[in-house]
């Protein structure tokens, strides 16, 4: 992961708080989770505090403040919208969020009865991807033409050699990503979804988190999750849900979950939740292919 570029502990998120919540300064403060963006820390039994730990976090921070309370309304699961926007303060020189606590396990380290979370999730990104507005937040790298992410993709291909089948990935690749572009309105688009992402509990689907990434464009990059997580049947049931996925959406997905995969598993050599990620998607997408 990118170093941290600000110490934030518990003293600091103790002091924002008293400072700018005076009303939730009696609640424990205990650190949660150390992204790749932002700390997470449990306030209380039902919040947690969310605290860019690098300067290219800020922006993302901004995006959920602003467009999660618009983008929450009819979606069928929950989702992390702020409850307080928190500034500057304390020797801390960004924006953070005081966000809901989250029901459920992250779906990567978790066992769940997938078909039904295929359909719960085809379903809350029917709801997601709709029309974004013109001054949506713009990701030069999320819900793009997969011509744009050919470059990237080919080097990664190049320095994988020794972890990964790069000759048969490169194959599927350069196949895929001639599959015709999206040529509808942008939607909304989550931007980051993987199963670490992705909540779930007894019942199913009960939470989509991390929303930095937010942005609008094409909706295959949302789908990419299907190899992520599922099997070839479970697969067709989260397709099923979706609706009306045309054969191009569809293939791009597949190539948005190759090149994904490759970037999890080149950028993750100190997190092997995300290692595992990519691997899994990767071994997906190739036998969906054979």
């Amino acid at each position: 992961m990118p170093a941290a570029e600000i110490t934030i502990g518990e003293e600091l998120v103790r002091a924002l708080i008293n400072e700018q919540r005076p009303d939730l300064s009696d609640r424990p403060v205990s650190l949660l989770a150390n992204g790749w963006d932002n700390m997470m820390f449990r306030l209380g039994d039902d919040l947690t505090v969310r605290l860019p730990r690098r300067a290219a976090a800020v922006p993302l921070i901004q995006h959920e403040q602003r467009w999660l309370p618009q983008i929450a309304i009819g979606l069928p699961v929950a989702i992390p919208v702020p409850v307080h926007s928190g500034s500057a303060g304390c020797g801390y020189p960004w924006p953070w969020s005081i966000c809901p606590w989250m029901v459920g396990s992250i779906a990567a380290a978790t066992d769940f009865d997938a078909n039904t979370v295929a359909r719960q999730l085809g379903e809350f990104l029917t709801a997601l991807h709709r029309g974004a507005p013109d001054d949506a937040p713009v990701n030069e790298f999320r819900g793009v033409p997969l011509a744009d992410r050919d470059k990237i993709t080919q080097d990664r291909l190049g320095k994988l050699v020794d972890h990964v089948d790069t000759v048969r990935a490169k194959r599927v690749w350069n196949d895929l990503r001639e599959t015709g572009r999206w040529h509808k309105a942008p939607v909304w688009l989550h931007g980051d979804l993987h199963p670490a992402n992705i909540l779930v509990d007894r019942r199913g689907l009960s939470g989509v988190i991390d929303f930095g990434d937010i942005t609008s464009g094409d909706p295959a990059t949302d789908l990419a999750v299907g190899w992520m997580l599922f099997n070839q049947a479970e697969r067709q049931v989260f397709r099923a849900a979706l609706g009306d996925v045309d054969h191009n959406t569809w293939r791009r997905a597949k190539a948005w979950a190759l090149a994904l995969s490759l970037a999890y598993i080149a950028g993750s050599a100190d997190n092997p939740l995300i290692m595992g990620i990519g691997k899994r998607t990767l071994a997906a997408v190739l036998d969906d292919y054979s």
